[in-house]
């Protein structure tokens, strides 16, 4: 894989335990999922509606606070970086994520929940905080957040990665050849993109965009005695760390900073200090109002950069001075000024990692073709159809090679003859989509190709615009969605003729449709001929691309009209079975877990007792372990090489296991502002595999994070005798390695 170059684009290729998400353009690892401004429910409403069959009500304060529980997933991808046992570049690795999260958490729900508050629209959370306390207690816990992490870095990290020959030194540390070196990369590719403004009554304050990294510079005319204030912004396209010589880098900012006098010719240069500001990023498309959402949304891309600002960080040898004049001219608040030490902005650090030292990164994996594609290991593709005739094929990414398994599945239905249509929905995928590729050679050759491109894909909207015209231009039936709902859900349909029938052949999964994510996000799919799916998929996607008012299918539970509702009725149904003496428990694993009627119901099943296992990866609005509530109710998170990204819902189901897997989180967004859906898992084996995976991720004999009836989490790393606890996912990986004869030792 290609390694990013430039600090703009690491930031769209470095894998996330969040975004990350979060979540952008060509991101093996998008920050934060999660983000999204998700409007919290009426409370007060809601309790009214929510009552047990005998009467009784569920008590106040039982929801935790998503913000601050999003903020403690941030902190648990802190304490990855802050170990000594996580690989050294890969710790470097941990602080670029860490600032990246925050990044999209403040472009995000904190300039979200600013909006709202000065709109007047903002209602008390779930968790019972008002707005501004909610903001109040943003401000206080991240600037401790950011603290540390710059203590991380500044303190363990820098200093270990200088024991192994990687130096991250200021412009004064470096030697003379070595500035003159800098000083020469300076003249000839520095110092022709920089654009020095000057503010005075001719030149007014200048515009700074949203998270890139600026000089404050005072300079002084020898002339007349007056001084000036100017701002130099740092091209985003520069390498955010330059080496000054082997293996030793240097901010590009003190690169700049070290040559003012060549930008301020004549003048002297008294003072100079690095600042960044982040905007609010958040899109707002009426689309009950555009004519047409392509061109609506290309507008509000364009008026994206204008946003309000929600944070500015500054180096904290900031002359006042020179800080008063920023928050004036920025009108931004005291508290969200964040005095750092330098250097700022270490999404830099992905940088670092891409340096070419294996034995300082997590051993390196290769997915193989899953055992059910092929038995035996070749060089020539499987025949996915022949397979998924004789049986149902569950995946599970990065373990399972994706190339060879889902993008081969489309790849081969591009170039079969027999096939005469392909039906597939894209929410995020790669700049060199060999999906996006097939899905072109399928439509030239003749196929009905039909392309649901979700063009508000966060952060990805540009992209997808650009897949959208270039599917267009193929000949793909491309079309964006139902009005007001995001399709997030994660499908393939392919039609084929065989003899005198027509076969369906379905893609169910948890995971976008991009290979790059899909050898670092952990996923799972269903590869099937069934007929039932097939026809849910048929009925599901006439419904995107038509008006089909469908609400209920066979094998499939769809949103926004019948997830939840069939989430908690079978989360009720364990009650029922639990009462009779018929094995019951609740097993659910998501990124995030929040929505109010979902968390009740398991509230309802714990107090009944049934047992309810959580396992979530980052924002958890249940509180476990209450007495009277939730004693049976236990929640664990797994952080790690891997961002855990699945979504699987298990039921004991009277002694009948029932399990589903798909794209939705327990969100309002995702449950009623979004098209998702779930796939039931029909073969005995596949729903034993998932239980076990549930089970292990589960285990007390696990590393992972515990979450407290305070809302407070827990690592639990080593064992009562200091022994390491088994990482899940290395144990994972060592049980493709065996299949293969190539396990450690």
């Amino acid at each position: 894989m290609r390694q990013p170059n430039t600090q703009a684009e690491a930031q769209h290729t470095q894998p996330s335990v969040g975004s990350i998400a979060a979540h952008r353009p060509d991101t093996v690892a998008a920050t934060v999922s999660g983000l999204e401004p998700d409007i919290d429910a009426d409370l007060d409403a809601y309790e009214e509606s929510e009552e047990s069959q005998d009467g009784a009500r569920l008590p106040q304060g039982r929801f935790l606070d998503r913000e601050r529980s999003w903020l403690a997933f941030n902190e648990r991808v802190l304490e990855l970086a802050e170990d000594p046992s996580t690989p050294l570049l890969e710790r470097a690795n941990f602080l670029a994520i860490f600032a990246s999260n925050l990044d999209e958490f403040f472009m995000v729900r904190v300039a979200g929940l600013k909006r709202r508050i000065a709109t007047g629209v903002a209602t008390r959370s779930a968790s019972g905080l008002q707005p501004r306390e909610v903001l109040e207690m943003i401000w206080a816990r991240s600037r401790e957040l950011m603290a540390r992490h710059a203590a991380c870095f500044h303190e363990d990290v820098a200093p270990a990665l200088a024991e192994e020959g990687i130096h991250l030194v200021r412009w004064s540390e470096l030697a003379e050849k070595e500035q003159a070196r800098l000083f020469t990369l300076f003249r000839h590719r520095i110092f022709p993109v920089l654009t020095p403004l000057a503010v005075d009554p001719a030149h007014p304050f200048p515009y700074i965009s949203g998270l890139s990294l600026n000089l404050a510079v005072v300079v002084r005319n020898p002339v007349t005695g007056h001084r000036h204030f100017a701002r130099v912004k740092v091209p985003p396209l520069l390498s955010r760390f330059l080496e000054a010589s082997p293996g030793r880098y240097v901010p590009v900012e003190d690169v700049i900073a070290a040559h003012l006098e060549e930008l301020f010719p004549g003048m002297e240069v008294l003072e100079h200090h690095t600042f960044r500001l982040t905007r609010n990023e958040d899109l707002e498309v009426e689309e009950d109002d555009a004519e047409n959402l392509l061109q609506a949304l290309e507008k509000e891309l364009m008026r994206r950069r204008l946003g309000p600002p929600v944070r500015l960080e500054v180096e904290e040898s900031v002359d006042r001075e020179v800080l008063d004049l920023l928050v004036r001219e920025l009108k931004i608040g005291e508290a969200e000024v964040y005095p750092l030490p330098g250097p700022l902005d270490l999404t830099g650090l992905f940088r670092i990692h891409s340096i070419d030292r294996p034995e300082l990164k997590y051993p390196k994996f290769v997915a193989g073709t899953h055992r059910d594609l092929a038995e035996v290991e070749s060089a020539s593709a499987p025949d996915i159809f022949a397979a998924l005739r004789t049986k149902d094929v569950l995946l599970h990414h990065p373990y399972d090679s994706f190339s060879t398994s889902v993008q081969a599945f489309l790849e081969q239905a591009a170039a079969d003859p027999d096939v005469l249509a392909i039906k597939q929905t894209l929410y995020r995928t790669s700049g060199d989509s060999p999906i996006v590729d097939a899905l072109i050679e399928a439509a030239e050759s003749g196929k009905q190709v039909l392309v649901l491109v979700e063009i508000k894909a966060r952060f990805d909207e540009s992209a997808n615009i650009k897949w959208a015209r270039k599917l267009e231009e193929s000949g793909c039936h491309v079309v964006y969605g139902l009005v007001g709902l995001k399709t997030h859900c994660k499908l393939s349909l392919v039609v084929r003729q065989e003899g005198e029938t027509l076969r369906r052949y379905s893609h169910v999964g948890t995971g976008n449709y991009h290979p790059k994510t899909a050898r670092l996000y952990e996923d799972l799919g269903l590869l099937t001929s069934d007929p039932q799916v097939g026809a849910d998929l048929s009925d599901l996607f006439n419904r995107l691309s038509g008006y089909s008012r469908r609400e209920t299918y066979r094998r499939l539970l769809v949103a926004p009209k019948s997830l939840r509702d069939g989430l908690v009725s079978r989360i009720h149904k364990e009650i029922q079975h639990h009462r009779a003496g018929r094995p019951a428990h609740v097993r659910i694993k998501v990124n995030s877990m929040v929505d109010e009627a979902v968390v009740d119901a398991c509230y309802r099943a714990s107090q009944a007792g049934v047992p309810v296992d959580v396992w979530v990866r980052g924002i958890c609005a249940l509180r476990p372990g209450v007495p009277g509530l939730s004693e049976n109710i236990r929640v664990r998170s797994v952080l790690g090489r891997f961002l855990e990204h699945s979504r699987v819902f298990a039921f004991g189901n009277g002694g009948e296991p029932e399990v589903w897997l798909g794209s939705a989180d327990m969100m309002h967004r995702n449950l009623d502002r979004r098209i998702e859906a779930l796939v039931r898992v029909t073969d005995p084996a596949h729903r034993a595999a998932l239980n076990r995976l549930l089970e292990n991720g589960m285990s007390d004999g696990t590393a992972s994070w515990h979450l407290g009836p305070d809302g407070e989490w827990t690592r639990h790393a080593t064992d009562a005798d200091g022994q390491p606890l088994r990482n899940i996912q290395e144990m994972l990986i060592d049980a493709r390695r065996r299949r293969r004869g190539t396990a450690t030792p």
